[in-house]
C-alpha cells in the first residue's frame, strides 16, 4: 500500500504533467463564441478522451516496452530526459498557455486537439504514467491507485474547465503563463530525479534517498 507521502508525490508528479491550470487559457480560446451547454460538452469530451488515452498508456505501455526488449533504467533515462527538454520548454520557451492558445486560435476544432490532446493529456503525461505504473516495479494495485490520482486529477481539470471563464479573470493570462513555468520548473526536478534513480538502479550512482 502506497504511503501518505507516496500518494503525495504521485498526485503532484501527475498534477504537474497534466497541468489543469496550463489547460484553462487554451479551453478558453477553443471555445470562445460557445454557449455554456457546448462548452460544458467540449470540457467533458476532452476530459474524456485524456482519461482513455493515458489509461491506454497505463495499460499497452509496459507492453511495448517488452516487446521491444527496452530495460526500464533505459526507458526512465529517455523518458527524463525528454521530460526535461519539455520542461525547458515551459520555462523559457513560450509557455504552454501563451503556446497552445496560438495553435487553438488557429485550429478551433473539437475538444480533441488541441484540448485534450496535447494540452491535456500531453507527450509528458502519456511517459509519466507508463513509468509510475511500470508492471515490473509496482503491483497491480499500485497501478490502480495511481490510475485513480490520474482520474482524480482529470476531475480537477474539468472542474477548471467548467468554471473557466471567472478563474481567468482572477489569475489572468499572465497568471496562467507564470504558474506554467513554476510547473516547468517542477516538472524539471521530477525528470532529474527519475534519471537519477535510473543510474541507482543500474550501479552507476550509490543509493540516495528521496
Amino acid at each position: 500500500m502506497l504511503s501518505p507521502a507516496q500518494l503525495l508525490q504521485e498526485f503532484i508528479t501527475l498534477w504537474v504533467v497534466i497541468d489543469p491550470i496550463g489547460t484553462l487559457p487554451v479551453f478558453l480560446a477553443v471555445t470562445a463564441g460557445m454557449s455554456a451547454g457546448q462548452r460544458r460538452a467540449v470540457a467533458i469530451r476532452a476530459v474524456v478522451v485524456s482519461f482513455v488515452v493515458l489509461t491506454l498508456f497505463i495499460v499497452l505501455g509496459q507492453v511495448v516496452l517488452d516487446a521491444l526488449g527496452l530495460a526500464l533504467p533505459a526507458f526512465q533515462i529517455a523518458g527524463g530526459i525528454v521530460l526535461f527538454l519539455f520542461a525547458l520548454t515551459m520555462i523559457f520557451g513560450h509557455s504552454k498557455p501563451e503556446e497552445e492558445i496560438a495553435e487553438a486560435e488557429r485550429v478551433r476544432q473539437t475538444s480533441v486537439f488541441p484540448v485534450a490532446i496535447p494540452s491535456i493529456a500531453s507527450p509528458g503525461a502519456m511517459l509519466t504514467v507508463v513509468i509510475l505504473t511500470d508492471n515490473d516495479r509496482f503491483a497491480i494495485a499500485h497501478q490502480a491507485v495511481t490510475t485513480a490520482l490520474m482520474a482524480l486529477v482529470l476531475a480537477v481539470t474539468l472542474g477548471i474547465m467548467l468554471a473557466a471563464s471567472p478563474l481567468l479573470r482572477v489569475i489572468g493570462t499572465t497568471g496562467a503563463a507564470v504558474i506554467s513555468r513554476v510547473m516547468g520548473m517542477l516538472l524539471a526536478a521530477v525528470a532529474v530525479d527519475a534519471v537519477l534513480r535510473a543510474f541507482v538502479s543500474i550501479g552507476v550512482l550509490p543509493s540516495f534517498s528521496g
